[in-house]
């Protein structure tokens, strides 16, 4: 069994805000050159996902366009070519017996 602890085990504390002696001690000091490696990661960063992203685009297109490229030539040689076309609307019913 777990022990409980005694109520005067507790730390009472109080929630009162403590100020600051100086104006600039709450304030965080960055540098300069904290800064300049954050842009340069921001840089790198955007590089590198504008290059994947062309890449990508790249990758579908050739594949897109080999797949094309098969199509056509079993299209062309698989049927004689179409000389003329004619659309009907055909509306089909199958009807049961009235008994």
């Amino acid at each position: 069994m777990q022990e409980v602890p005694e109520p005067e085990a507790f730390e009472e504390v109080d929630a009162v805000p403590v100020l600051a002696e100086e104006a600039g001690a709450l304030t965080p000091q960055v540098t300069t050159a904290a800064g300049v490696v954050v842009a340069r990661q921001a840089a790198a960063v955007a590089a590198t996902s504008f290059a994947a992203g062309v890449v990508t685009v790249a990758a579908v297109r050739a594949g897109r366009a080999v797949r094309a490229r098969r199509r056509a030539r079993r299209k062309a040689s698989a049927f004689p070519p179409v000389l003329a076309t004619r659309s009907f609307l055909i509306d089909v019913h199958l009807l049961g017996s009235r008994d």
